[in-house]
């Protein structure tokens, strides 16, 4: 039997975490806007339920890539670059008085899982690709 490493557990947290947010904005996204002090109109709703989506798509695919004894490196890079730009966008919204100040907590959780997820690409970059698993 194989063991994963703490960063991969981490990283499969943030996993399951992102798609499971994903499913909730997805399902009731005037409920993560109220949360959030946004605007909660059906357009807001709409489009935050497709960003829900995004996040259901991305943790999935990064679930996935952990499920093989293979990993694919490309996968943690592209969620990495997921996570800094769903950051940097929260980041904006809070800025420009989108969203209340309590979704720095997001923006900063986001942030950290990109640099999570950026080290554990990193961390399995070699190996995947000359097919050798890591675990």
């Amino acid at each position: 039997m194989t063991r994963r490493s703490p960063l991969e557990w981490l990283v499969l947290a943030i996993a399951a975490l992102t798609v499971f947010t994903g499913l909730v904005q997805i399902v009731n996204p005037g409920w993560v806007l109220g949360l959030l002090a946004a605007e909660r109109t059906s357009t807001t709703e709409h489009f935050f339920a497709i960003v829900g989506m995004f996040m259901v798509i991305v943790g999935g695919l990064a679930l996935h890539g952990l499920a093989g004894v293979a990993r694919d490196h490309v996968i943690f890079l592209w969620a990495s670059l997921q996570k800094f730009g769903a950051s940097a966008a929260v980041g904006l919204g809070i800025l420009h008085k989108l969203f209340s100040t309590l979704a720095l907590l997001v923006a900063g959780f986001d942030l950290l899982s990109g640099v999570l997820f950026l080290l554990y690409w990193r961390s399995i970059r070699g190996l995947s690709e000359v097919g050798v698993g890591r675990r």
